[in-house]
């Protein structure tokens, strides 16, 4: 069985900066087995793990010792040079980086600005090549927050976790979300004029309100029915019990929370050693 020796401070910079930074998927699947083979990983594992070969791990880790720089590299290979020049790179990257969604959208442009066409599967090299990933996007609020108040509630909580690092009081933040077996699955790869299909099913819903601490301390409470300021309070008031010294709660200024009967019981939640700590509104257009 082998393994390699232990690395030099200069060959574990290389790998990290590798691990980081190298556009080449081998390099760094290299890179990585040579950690893992440092730690004492066999070679059968490095091999299940990358899905390749035995003898192609014990390839990667051969040549390590001498000369080791240049060893998680391919060397330089006979066939025909790339017709995407650097120049074409240049140009093409930043529109890529401009419209994420649509390299057809990419192609078009990249034609209209050069006379020259580029297709999908050259595009996609070269995306990968610059560590761009085919991801699902995320929604943000950002545009819709007042960044002084985004300013100010961040710089309250920094405060907060103080005494609670002390361990003078409990800190928890508060939200809801809810649970369904109907799948949502917005895209896919799919072959030309056919359809993936999912069985639709129906399924209740599970609604969740939950207080989660910074250490994964996590009370939940689950509903079936929809989770309205009644649901807060009586959840609210069960957690209540369960607290063992000050704690605040962060929450934010949905109207369930911020409702009039909510207003009503913060004096008892205070006396109980409770108490809200309300996150800056959303600004609506």
């Amino acid at each position: 069985m082998r393994y390699v020796q232990p690395f030099t401070d200069e060959q574990r910079a290389l790998l990290e900066k590798t691990l980081r930074e190298e556009t080449s998927f081998r390099a760094r699947s290299r890179a990585h087995s040579l950690f893992l083979s440092a730690a004492g990983t066999p070679i059968k594992a490095l091999a299940k793990t990358s899905q390749v070969h035995r003898v192609t791990v014990a390839a990667w880790l051969k040549p390590w010792a001498q000369p080791g720089a240049q060893s998680g590299h391919d060397k330089p290979r006979s066939g025909r040079p790339t017709t995407l020049s650097p120049a074409a790179q240049a140009i093409a990257l930043p529109y890529i980086q401009e419209q994420p969604q649509s390299l057809q959208g990419v192609g078009k442009r990249f034609a209209d600005t050069t006379d020259k066409r580029l297709s999908l599967a050259s595009l996609k090299r070269l995306a990968k090549k610059a560590r761009l990933r085919w991801q699902r996007v995320s929604k943000s609020l950002k545009s819709l927050r007042d960044p002084v108040a985004f300013a100010q509630a961040k710089r309250a909580l920094d405060a907060l976790q103080i005494p609670e690092d002390q361990g003078q009081m409990a800190l928890y933040y508060c939200d809801e979300s809810g649970f369904a077996l109907d799948p949502t699955i917005p895209y896919a790869w799919q072959e030309p004029k056919s359809v993936i299909e999912l069985p639709a099913r129906k399924s209740g819903r599970i609604n969740v309100l939950g207080c989660m601490h910074r250490q994964n301390d996590l009370h939940p409470c689950l509903f079936e029915g929809s989770i309205h300021t009644g649901v807060v309070i009586a959840c609210v008031d069960a957690l209540c019990h369960t607290i063992t010294k000050k704690t605040g709660v962060v929450i934010d200024h949905a109207s369930i929370h911020t409702s009039a009967d909510c207003d009503d019981r913060l004096p008892d939640w205070k006396k109980q050693g409770w108490s809200l700590k309300y996150l800056p509104p959303i600004l609506r257009s």
